[in-house]
């Protein structure tokens, strides 16, 4: 791609465009082949407090305006996003590597997530209780925290700005994206309808950056009063020590390790399709993607051949291209990392089944690309069960039913979420009782609706978004003690 075909997108603040000679910029890949075809500004330390300034002058008007209201910018900016859902999945394909089909997907859940919070934004509840004497009246408000900070991760780079805008807003508060720096674009994109529509300035400003400072800022100031983070469980920590100085509020949705628990009495066939979708979904970049199958010993060999069978059937190529079902990887160091785990794994004893490098022919010279692997005779120590993997790799280990599965899977720090497939309704309940993870998917693939919960338990995270309990995060709670005498 010629230098005359790449666009420039600057930072979005306080409802203006700011670019600059002197600032730096990202320059953002295609994955397909790791052409640049766009480029963002990289915001200065300056840049962050004028939008962490900004964002606060705008708090308390917004915070005063009714909430149906707020509902009805946040409707706006949605209905703007499905008008253009075919252009927004294209960029998210050109940026992060998804099918077509998956970015059409993203941007509906994006509006879902957007309107959900809309419709949410009149039915925020207090409580009221009874006082201790006469003439007293004893309530409790929830009031907003103020300024927000949405930091988002690349493998869902608009959906999880809809999944943080709304509920933000919808409670009254202001915030400020910040998309990664491999993904800027969808949310560069995103703030033009934002700027199109008739939302107050500053309520909703975005900033990029590659500056560690300038990053830091946004965490560390006493502006920021609560911030919403996806990411990993490393970028976790560095957000608990960044925010402690203010005791700024945090939501962490951290890095997972689901396993996929197989029991000797499933429904073998059923199970095998839903470990290969909920492991190759959006080429495995998806923190609830099923990380490593532990199936039981008696069917190991059956499923093991099945699930070799189905995953053949992925076909790995242009995103665009309608009989694509994977594309590549976001990040070439993802896949070198990953790459590494596989090899050692084999050098422990694993025995490779399927895949394990770089898809043949030229079309696959360029990109981010790794085909459908599956890694068996995987002892429950290996490497690429040790480890996170974000990636097109299927770990299978062999265990002596669900007592040992669960057993590996608790002892990991991780507890974001699982899979169990059986038949026997009393072990789905020891399941609820004993696994140490937010979401249990029994006998269900890869799925996700905003009227529940996604949150991780142990270093998964804390609180967590969706749901009535998501649009609650975001919320503080006053305690009123009135004298009417």
């Amino acid at each position: 791609m010629s230098q005359t075909n790449i666009k420039h997108y600057p930072c979005y603040i306080n409802g203006e465009w700011l670019d600059s000679s002197v600032r730096e910029i990202i320059e953002v890949e295609n994955p397909v082949d790791n052409e640049v075809f766009a480029t963002v500004t990289s915001c200065t330390k300056e840049d962050v407090q004028h939008a962490l300034e900004t964002s606060e002058k705008a708090q308390k008007p917004w915070e005063l305006t009714p909430a149906n209201t707020r509902a009805q910018h946040i409707y706006e900016i949605a209905n703007k996003l499905k008008a253009e859902r075919e252009h927004f999945a294209k960029l998210l394909v050109m940026e992060q590597g998804k099918t077509y089909p998956e970015a059409l997907g993203e941007v509906d859940d994006t509006v879902t997530y957007m309107t959900y919070s809309a419709e949410a934004a009149r039915r925020i509840q207090g409580a009221i209780f009874p006082a201790e004497a006469a003439n007293k009246r004893l309530s409790i408000y929830k009031v907003p925290y103020g300024v927000t900070v949405g930091l988002c991760a690349f493998n869902y780079p608009l959906a999880l700005i809809g999944r943080k805008v709304g509920p933000a807003l919808a409670t009254g508060n202001t915030m400020i994206i910040k998309p990664h720096e491999l993904t800027p674009i969808t949310a560069s994109e995103f703030c033009r309808l934002v700027d199109e529509s008739s939302l107050p300035k500053g309520v909703i400003n975005m900033v990029s950056t590659k500056t560690a400072d300038a990053a830091s800022l946004l965490v560390e100031s006493p502006i920021t009063k609560l911030i919403s983070l996806t990411g990993s469980t490393r970028a976790g920590r560095a957000m608990y020590r960044a925010a402690a100085e203010n005791i700024t509020g945090l939501i962490l949705e951290l890095g997972g390790k689901a396993p996929f628990i197989v029991c000797e009495d499933a429904d073998i066939d059923k199970a095998v399709e839903a470990a290969v979708i909920s492991r190759y979904a959006n080429c495995g970049q998806v923190c609830i993607c099923n990380e490593m199958v532990f199936v039981d010993e008696k069917i190991a060999e059956e499923f093991t051949e099945k699930v070799v069978k189905r995953t053949q059937q992925i076909k790995v190529g242009d995103p665009f291209d309608a009989s694509v079902s994977m594309g590549p990887n976001v990040s070439t160091f993802g896949l070198d990392r990953v790459d590494d785990l596989v090899k050692q794994n084999i050098e422990q004893g694993a025995e490779l089944l399927l895949g394990g490098g770089r898809p043949e022919g030229a079309y696959f010279e360029k990109g981010n690309w790794y085909t459908p692997t599956i890694l068996g005779n995987v002892k429950g120590d290996g490497a690429t069960v040790s480890q996170e993997l974000f990636a097109p790799v299927m770990p299978i280990v062999s265990v002596g039913g669900f007592e040992e599965a669960v057993a590996l899977a608790n002892d990991r720090e991780e507890g974001l979420s699982a899979y169990l497939y059986s038949n026997d309704y009393r072990v789905h309940q020891r399941a609820i009782d004993t696994m140490e993870v937010g979401t249990i998917f029994i006998n269900q693939q890869i799925i996700g609706n905003i009227q529940g919960y996604h949150s991780g338990h142990k270093t998964s995270g804390i609180a967590g978004e969706d749901g009535i309990y998501g649009i609650d995060h975001y919320l503080q709670k006053r305690t009123i003690y009135l004298n009417y005498e």
